[in-house]
């Protein structure tokens, strides 16, 4: 008894709503004949109002497509206004005219009220139609620059796109729903718990996936830059999305996580701007003082001859066997084998005006002494004794 008079409710609800959806319809049918009959000449130039303005936006987008066809090499900002123009939609278009003539030609309520929520729709998806091809076309310009070219935009793009055409679109249903008078916070609740989840379940790889997009963005080394990290030295080979390869000098290729090899310093030996060399130089004691005051000059005379600039020569300390100086000097540039090559010419030049200056670099020397348990030295020679002169003299003849 209980399942039938359901059943008749169910059914009896189900009439009620098609006849009610039958009555809205029929209504819509005669007011818009109504309105036709009445409205017709300001619809007549609605309507040509209407085409003028989807043919002018027709042209827009046509411009954009060739725009984007007689476009060579990176992408530019006009490039990237041109793919986003592109995307216009016809449907977008068409609510354009309708929404923008609408008021001129005073629709029935009903008529205008559609209008109202196909221009919502319409416009909600479009605008984030064009975001994405804004946002995916930054990020590609920013990747082709500086000798990227575009590796790991290459690697990353598909599952960016992914990214942000889902949230875009996440952002535009919420948009559309409220604009239905539907309540949202649930679902925008919703929405926050997933990503919670998800974010906790693949917390790991995300947080490769995030490091690389900062590589991309930041740019703290690119394909081909010579880096040293922790005790890893080599050149970079490729950056993915989850780690990077570096081709070590030994020759080796380690494979490092993007997340891990942001989280310690990084030396780019490519992005050096010169390169100092050290050279620390030891003096004897013996040497004169005033010709210990002429050797800083001597550096200098002989750095500045071979091509570099002077930082430091002077002395530094006084050490075990010899006086002791530092000379560091600059070579512009990253060439290694200039700087080798100069550091050879400073290092001979320095030994050859040593040797024309009779001054010595000492060998490192130690002198040990042995003593008897009563402290009195020992030699390891035996003690000469002492030689007494006898005058002939005093001798008595």
């Amino acid at each position: 008894m209980t399942v039938t008079n359901t059943a008749a409710a169910a059914e009896k609800t189900a009439n009620v709503t098609s006849e009610s959806i039958e009555l809205q319809a029929r209504t819509l049918w005669n007011d818009s004949i109504a309105w036709l009959g009445s409205h017709w000449l300001q619809i007549l130039i609605a309507v040509g109002v209407a085409t003028a303005i989807v043919l002018i936006l027709h042209f827009l987008r046509r411009w954009g497509m060739k725009l984007c066809e007689h476009s060579t090499g990176p992408a530019g900002w006009g490039t990237i206004l041109g793919r986003a123009v592109a995307k216009t939609g016809n449907f977008f278009m068409i609510m354009v005219a309708a929404k923008l003539v609408s008021g001129y030609a005073n629709p029935p309520a009903v008529l205008g009220k559609t209008i109202d929520f196909l221009f919502t729709l319409a416009a909600v998806f479009q605008a984030a139609l064009w975001a994405r091809e804004l946002i995916l076309g930054a990020i590609e310009k920013r990747t082709e620059s500086e000798s990227y070219h575009g590796e790991a935009l290459l690697s990353a793009l598909g599952l960016i796109r992914l990214l942000v055409t889902f949230a875009l679109f996440a952002i535009a249903l919420v948009v559309v729903l409220d604009n239905l008078g539907v309540n949202v916070t649930g679902l925008v609740a919703g929405l926050g718990v997933g990503g919670i989840a998800i974010g906790l379940a693949a917390q790991g790889i995300f947080a490769d996936l995030f490091a690389a997009l900062a590589i991309i963005f930041d740019r703290p080394f690119r394909r081909g830059d010579s880096i040293a990290y922790d005790q890893t030295k080599g050149t970079i080979e490729a950056i993915g999305l989850k780690s990077t390869r570096i081709r070590a000098f030994t020759g080796e290729e380690r494979i490092i996580a993007n997340k891990q090899l942001l989280d310690k310093e990084i030396q780019n030996a490519t992005m050096r701007d010169h390169i100092r060399i050290a050279l620390p130089i030891g003096v004897a004691y013996e040497t004169p003082p005033e010709t210990l005051e002429r050797i800083p000059a001597m550096l200098r005379e002989i750095v500045e001859a071979a091509g570099a600039t002077v930082a430091r020569a002077s002395y530094n300390a006084f050490g075990p066997s010899s006086v002791d100086l530092v000379l560091e000097f600059d070579l512009s540039g990253n060439d290694w084998d200039l700087a080798h090559a100069t550091r050879d010419r400073v290092m001979i030049e320095i030994l050859r005006k040593f040797a024309a200056e009779k001054i010595t670099i000492p060998y490192p020397t130690q002198t040990a002494y042995t003593a008897s348990p009563d402290g009195t030295l020992i030699y390891p020679y035996p003690e000469v004794q002492p030689v007494v002169r006898v005058d002939k003299a005093d001798d008595g003849r």
